[in-house]
């Protein structure tokens, strides 16, 4: 009898036992589901995977992603990582032969997966470059679907794209449904099967808009209850009116930058960010930047805008009036020389840490302050600095910038004139007076 009830008595405890282990796992796994964050608080990170190794690069990129998470920024963007044609090719990313793999160069297509994973893992989200204008000379359509491309008219042989004459590449025929619908099912493949956050849509403009509604009315359809972001490399209004996009370039507004650096009145960029915001639909955003890969090639922002302190003072201007903060990968450590994505190019990232601070800093504003990047915006034009409020509630900033290499000052309007603010990159307190002197290419951002 005693035997029995110690056998029971066992067997109660071992079941207990049993089920306590069986719910732990269960506790430990439980994993908090990546979502990604609105459009108007999207801070983007550019990849050219070029820049961070000769080969394997999207390892080299995940290995970082520390360094890069802890600038602020919520959404990476990586550059065409598919096979590179060589017809004709000059070893551009955006002659595409493949759009359903990964050039060996860059990695396989568990290492996206992985950098994907890791992206999701540290809070950010990931989109892809996609290149839907053309392809590669060798890409297999080219044989076997030469209906799917544009013909010259006297020739009857496929065209470049027009009116850029980019001789690499094979512009494609949008008037043909066959190869709409092969486009589609490859950006499909990268949302359901890889698991990616939205794409980055190369020369948008230069595609049908309609062909981007369906695009994105399919790609949202596919990702389920997950979110997408689709960005347009276009300025065109019929991206968001008639595509779909949520984003697109501020194109305009980067170009006024360049002019204002050289002597234009700094009143022109108010001007043109109104030209841009204009009529643009509720809730779209243009990204803003001081430099990406295509104006890198060029000149980096400490050369385009005179100096450190300049290329600072620039990327102020452009985030803070509208939002659509970019960062193009390279820029934080202030790397001074030309990127020619075209090839590897070696870059310190240990270099200048002051510089990737101080982006540190204005990206944690960005994050940290509704009003800094999407609060209403009223300004006051002068010649020499940039100066505008933004309000969001009860959060209210003046931010000021100094749009030339020499002393300047601006008289205060009457609302912030002797007030008592706090200046947000020292966290000092300052009095106000009626007149606003900044140094050559100082910028302030007062709360």
């Amino acid at each position: 009898m005693k035997s029995n009830l110690l056998m029971k008595k066992l067997f109660l405890f071992i079941s207990i036992v049993v089920a306590m282990a069986s719910c732990k796992p269960a506790q430990q796994t439980k994993e908090v589901e990546f979502k990604m964050p609105a459009v108007e608080d999207i801070a983007m990170y550019q990849v050219n995977p070029r820049v961070f190794a000769p080969d394997h690069s999207l390892n080299a990129v995940a290995e970082r992603i520390d360094s890069i998470r802890a600038l602020g920024v919520n959404v990476m963007w990586v550059m065409p990582i598919y096979p590179i044609g060589i017809e004709k090719g000059k070893n551009s990313p955006y002659c595409i032969k493949d759009y359903k793999a990964i050039a060996p160069e860059f990695g396989t297509i568990d290492d996206f997966k992985h950098l994907t994973e890791v992206c999701h893992e540290h809070g950010m989200g990931m989109i892809l470059d996609w290149v839907a204008n053309h392809t590669a000379w060798d890409h297999p359509w080219v044989k076997a679907h030469s209906d799917w491309y544009t013909h010259d008219a006297k020739t009857d042989t496929i065209m470049c794209p027009q009116p850029w004459n980019w001789e690499d590449v094979a512009d494609l025929n949008y008037d043909n449904l066959d190869m709409r619908k092969a486009m589609i099912d490859a950006m499909k493949f990268w949302i359901v099967e890889v698991g990616i956050d939205g794409f980055r849509c190369d020369v948008a403009d230069g595609v049908p808009a309609d062909f981007w509604k369906e695009a994105i009315d399919t790609l949202r359809q596919a990702a389920d209850s997950r979110k997408i972001v689709m960005l347009a490399e276009g300025k065109n209004v019929d991206n968001f009116t008639v595509g779909g996009f949520d984003m697109n370039y501020g194109w305009d507004y980067k170009d006024v930058l360049v002019k204002v650096w050289k002597g234009a009145p700094a009143a022109d960029l108010i001007e043109a960010d109104k030209e841009e915001y204009d009529g643009l639909p509720a809730g779209k955003v243009k990204l803003r930047f001081t430099t990406n890969h295509d104006h890198s090639t060029e000149a980096t922002p400490c050369v385009e805008f005179g100096n450190d302190r300049g290329a600072m003072a620039a990327y102020v201007a452009s985030i803070f009036p509208h939002g659509g903060a970019l960062i193009y990968g390279s820029q934080e450590v202030g790397y001074p020389e030309p990127i020619n994505f075209f090839k590897y190019v070696a870059v310190d990232w240990n270099a200048k840490p002051e510089i990737y601070k101080e982006y540190q800093q204005l990206i944690g504003l960005y994050n940290d302050y509704p009003a800094l990047r999407k609060g209403s915006m009223l300004a006051w034009p002068n010649d020499d600095i940039l100066l505008f409020e933004k309000k969001d509630g009860d959060e209210q900033f003046l931010v000021a910038v100094n749009v030339r290499n020499q002393q300047k000052s601006i008289g205060l309007p009457d609302s912030w004139s002797q007030r008592e603010v706090t200046d947000m990159m020292t966290e000092k307190s300052v009095k106000l007076e009626d007149q606003l002197s900044l140094e050559p290419f100082q910028y302030l951002i007062l709360r």
